[in-house]
């Protein structure tokens, strides 16, 4: 969800639908059609092919359609424009639809977060009930038992009452909610995950002995999936989680052990409230302090399924849910195999979609800086593409990895993202696409790519990298580091680092120009085409 913005109009950008032979709907021989929010998020990105392989037709309501085109499966979904926030946009995205699923929220978007997730969940279940909608289903956080809502946290508190305005919408509702969700990608794993391993000797807040219960990614979409055949009388929240309950320390440990880490010592020292908490493991792992903080303050109270009704309408498979070892070595091994389909970044930080992007007409926005570079390349076009995509994450940004590196803590000190949170894949890039402080705006194989910053900053930046040729058949490397200021700030930040540019932006367009040439060679050398970049 983004409230920077209301989409007044909807717009269609993929309309091509599946239909199976097997009948899913209830009075005809159509399938069930099913409505996703949130589909370029962490779990709706992966709910979308699991109601693919279902059998039933999906459309996906997205602020920016754009960022889904490069999704395996964008081409079998119908794809409408608009925002959770806008009545009509969503009107318009319900009607025809059996199955809604709300998987949105405002976290992140700043003061009153919890005022635009009730009136977003207010719209939305007005406009599912005026559309003849037959079920809602929304994914929440598990509340724990016998604490007053006032003292939970924030983000659970506005967890809770998306949940009870779904209920209370006249549209039959399954309410799931969920502890931590372990899984390739998921901001929980992460922070799993970096802690460990980076941590042999931890000193750790209290809340590493709150007893949480989590459960598997793939288990929360096998039941997410199965709630769009619940009965129509069922209206309620269900409990939902893996078969083992557990402290943070013991999964850490157990982490460790899956891992095949030494043993880790762990300290745990009452003082450190959620929020100094959040701030290190902000600084430890990939994931934000702004992220992090929600996260650290829903594990301050227990939170243990208090019922496992779920079972009753989507049984258990065959070999039973995911326990938390399995959990760990699955994730794992899409983590080392490159195989990650979605990931906690996935969902972009929010940014105005009205603002004008760097290839407008005579810049309807006001003032652009920029830093423009340009170099020909002794290598097919093809090489220094593979360059190109392959920019970020452990590969580097091929300039000066000190100036990067304190670019990115800085960043973290005042709240940002960092540099951390690296790349989806290795080697490919898809629109939408997190890559470390960047984000994915454009990409035209073998051409184009366009990176829209999401570091803290007072104004708007991009980086602009193009492979071309010119006149003569030779092959060029384009690149513009644009900035558009916000106020005095902006103007003086831009002054500020623009004697370093010619190290940083100078630097990075010859080492890429360097490393496109040593994959031409290596090309000649092998005679095919090399199946990772080389890391620099």
């Amino acid at each position: 969800m983004n409230t920077s913005r209301t989409t007044h109009t909807t717009r269609t950008t993929h309309t091509t639908r599946t239909t199976p032979a097997t009948d899913r709907g209830a009075d005809d021989d159509r399938p069930l059609s099913c409505l996703v929010t949130g589909a370029s998020g962490y779990i709706g990105g992966r709910l979308v092919p699991e109601l693919l392989e279902a059998g039933y037709s999906v459309r996906c309501l997205a602020r920016s359609p754009g960022k889904l085109r490069d999704h395996p499966w964008a081409g079998r979904v119908e794809v409408v424009g608009g925002d959770v926030t806008d009545a009509e946009s969503v009107g318009a995205a319900m009607e025809g639809v059996d199955v809604a699923y709300y998987l949105v929220h405002a976290l992140g978007t700043g003061r009153g977060f919890e005022e635009t997730d009730r009136r977003a969940a207010e719209i939305f279940g007005e406009r599912a009930r005026a559309a003849g909608v037959r079920r809602i289903v929304y994914l929440g956080g598990l509340t724990p038992a016998g604490v007053p809502e006032h003292e939970l946290s924030p983000h659970l508190r506005s967890r809770a009452e998306v949940g009870r305005v779904l209920l209370a919408s006249g549209v039959p509702t399954a309410v799931l909610r969920a502890a931590v969700i372990i899984g390739s990608g998921s901001a929980s794993f992460e922070m799993l995950r970096h802690l460990t391993e980076r941590l042999p000797v931890m000193v750790t807040p209290s809340w590493v002995r709150t007893r949480i219960q989590p459960i598997a990614v793939r288990d929360v979409l096998r039941l997410l999936v199965g709630c769009a055949g619940l009965p129509e009388d069922v209206n309620r929240t269900f409990d939902i989680g893996g078969p083992d309950v557990v402290t943070y320390e013991q999964m850490m440990r157990r982490y460790a052990a899956v891992a095949e880490l030494p043993k880790r010592v762990i300290v745990p020292v009452p003082p450190l409230t959620p929020r100094l908490s959040s701030l290190w493991v902000g600084l430890v792992t990939p994931v934000p302090g702004g992220l992090a903080r929600p996260l650290v303050e829903s594990l301050r109270h227990e939170v243990v399924c208090g019922e496992r009704d779920i079972v009753r309408y989507v049984p258990d498979p065959p070999e039973g849910p995911v326990g938390l070892d399995r959990a760990i070595a699955l994730a794992l091994r899409r983590v080392q195999d490159a195989d990650v389909a979605t990931r906690w970044s996935s969902a972009a930080t929010p940014r105005a979609p009205s603002d004008p992007l760097p290839t407008d007409p005579d810049w309807a926005g006001g003032s652009l800086y920029c830093d423009h570079r340009e170099r020909t390349v002794s290598a097919p076009p093809r090489a220094l593409w593979r360059v190109v995509e392959a920019i970020g994450g452990e590969n580097g940004w091929y300039s000066s990895p000190l100036a990067w590196s304190l670019r990115g803590w800085a960043d973290r000190l005042v709240g940002g993202v960092g540099l951390r949170r690296g790349r989806r894949d290795a080697v490919r890039l898809r629109i939408g696409d997190s890559l470390d402080f960047w984000r994915v705006e454009e990409i035209e194989p073998g051409r184009l790519l366009r990176l829209r910053a999401e570091m803290r900053l007072p104004g708007l930046a991009w980086l602009e990298m193009t492979v071309d040729r010119d006149g003569e058949g030779r092959t060029v490397y384009r690149q513009r580091a644009l900035f558009h200021p916000h106020g005095l700030a902006g103007h003086v930040y831009w002054w500020s680092v623009a004697p370093f540019h010619a190290a940083v932006f100078g630097g990075m367009a010859r080492n890429i120009a360097d490393a496109a040439e040593a994959e031409a060679e290596a090309d000649e050398a092998t005679g095919s085409e090399p199946a990772r970049t080389v890391r620099r």
